[in-house]
């Protein structure tokens, strides 16, 4: 009897064999949901809600967010996945995928009498061989757009079907490189995915500069300016509320119009300050002037500044505003006492574009692109890429059969193991293209062994291909956190031997 039931009669316990099938079973049954999904040949799955909203995916990270997971074990590997995502940006079905196979592979010996702590020994020593093969397979490029161009596409071909993924692709790598800045990390939250609802998803284009979603706010402002000053601030060019509560008598009438006016005066002197600065810098020439402001403009000021030929946005968000600094060059400015041309920034360009009311969903669309700069960051930032379609996984799994022969003992079964579990990999993108997968990958190890350069499938013919002449390149990165994670995950669910549901809530009735 376990020691718990002694101090808990309902607790509910499973033991040593059948704990680990509880754990396997559960760690199967995630594999299976997102087998079919991995790879460019993948098939999407219909996530339908309790409101009857349908998302159409084949983003594993989206999945496994979306997903109501109520087994624990299914449940850690799900988060596990996710983490992986949150990391690297990508991955997250590859990382169910080899975590359910270390498993599988693992409940083989251990069927036959191998010790957990045996095979998990097994999987540690084969996690540091294939990190040094993982080095050894890394090819050092410079980081040209031509590179990235393939890095990009292997990876938006996984999340969204061909046609659209040829769109995305240039998409997204102008768009990085439009941001990236010698010497500086690349900061994502600079790049802005902007919803139209009215066009179709290869419309996608990249805006080089900042598109902010709301228009001039007066019927008589330009809605095309070129080479325009840009001044940013944060003024308040309305009625102020006062911030603590006060009220105002009047004994007349007069003495009402008398507040109404110093308040109007109050603002009317800081939108002139703005048109003074305006007539100052455009005096001389045919230059327009648009004043973007986070705070409100009322009417009255609206009408001021169109007269004066002014284009005011106002209500700006808060993240466009240092955006617009950059982009625009100027500084922010939050009072319009010491208004210079230093404060003033300038674009050569700025126009309206209005979009139609058609509501589509385009979710699936910006977690592609969301993937697709973070591979191209991660490309940048490592300074180097790994074959992909499989070869990485093959390379490595051939390294361990040749390695499991200089360790002694039974740890040995434990590298066999690992290695015959990275083998999913490329077993599953085969058969997600309708190929038979044992076939195919015998005669990719065949090609390998022969040509010893990393051999990954052509998914169109079925055919053994160089990955690096075809230029199919992954993350070196998302493969380097693949082999952490599943590693100590997969381990840690091996060496639990009893599973025990005996916490509070349990108790209660």
């Amino acid at each position: 009897m376990s020691a718990v039931k002694a101090i808990n009669s309902k607790a509910e316990v499973a033991r040593a064999h059948a704990a680990l099938a509880v754990n396997i079973c559960a760690a199967r049954g995630l594999q299976d949901v997102l087998r079919t999904n991995l790879g460019p040949k993948g098939t999407m799955k219909m996530l339908v809600s309790g409101a009857g909203d349908i998302k159409l995916t084949k983003d594993g990270n989206v999945l496994l967010h979306e997903m109501q997971i109520q087994h624990p074990t299914a449940s850690l590997i799900a988060k596990v996945a996710t983490a992986q995502d949150d990391i690297t940006g990508d991955g997250t079905t590859s990382n169910v995928l080899i975590i359910g196979e270390l498993l599988k592979q693992a409940d083989l010996y251990i069927s036959e009498g191998l010790h957990p702590r045996t095979v998990a020994e097994g999987f540690e020593a084969a996690k540091e061989k294939a990190l040094e093969v993982l080095d050894e397979l890394k090819i050092k490029k410079e980081m040209k757009r031509e590179i990235l161009l393939d890095v990009a596409r292997t990876s938006l071909q996984t999340k969204v079907h061909a046609k659209l993924a040829d769109v995305l692709t240039e998409v997204v790598v102008d768009s990085v490189l439009a941001i990236r800045r010698p010497g500086y990390p690349i900061d994502l939250f600079m790049v802005e995915i902007m919803e139209m609802k009215h066009k179709s998803e290869t419309d996608t284009k990249l805006i080089r500069g900042l598109v902010l979603d709301h228009g001039a706010r007066h019927p008589d402002m330009k809605k095309r300016v070129e080479d325009a000053f840009i001044l940013i601030c944060n003024v308040s060019l309305e009625y102020e509320k006062t911030e603590v509560s006060s009220g105002f008598f009047y004994k007349t009438a007069e003495e009402k119009e008398k507040l109404v006016k110093a308040e109007r005066t109050f603002i009317g002197n800081r939108v002139q300050k703005i048109i003074d600065l305006k007539d100052k810098v455009c005096a001389k020439s045919n230059k327009g002037f648009v004043v973007i402001n986070q705070k409100g403009i009322d009417p009255f000021s609206l009408d001021v500044l169109a007269k004066h030929g002014i284009v005011a946005l106002r209500r700006a968000k808060r993240r466009n505003m240092e955006r617009l600094s950059l982009a625009c060059g100027g500084m922010a400015v939050n009072s319009v006492e010491d208004l210079s041309v230093d404060c003033l920034g300038h674009a050569g360009l700025v126009h309206e574009y209005t979009s139609g009311p058609n509501k589509h969903t385009l979710t699936q669309i910006k977690d592609a692109v969301r993937d697709g700069l973070r591979a191209i960051k991660n490309a940048i930032e490592d300074g180097c890429v790994v074959p992909g379609a499989g070869a990485v996984e093959v390379a490595i799994a051939e390294a361990l059969v040749t390695y499991k022969h200089s360790i002694k003992g039974r740890v040995r079964l434990g590298v066999q193991a690992f290695a015959d579990a990275l083998l999913i990999i490329p077993k599953v993108l085969a058969q997600n293209a309708g190929y038979d997968l044992q076939e195919t990958l015998v005669k990719v190890q065949a090609e390998h062994s022969e040509s010893k350069q990393p051999v990954g499938i052509d998914l169109n013919t079925g055919e053994p291909m160089v990955a690096a002449n075809a230029g199919v390149w992954d993350n070196y990165c998302v493969k380097k956190q693949l082999l952490h994670s599943c590693t100590v995950i997969a381990t840690n669910i091996l060496l639990v031997d009893e599973i025990m549901r005996a916490g509070m809530s349990s108790l209660k009735g």
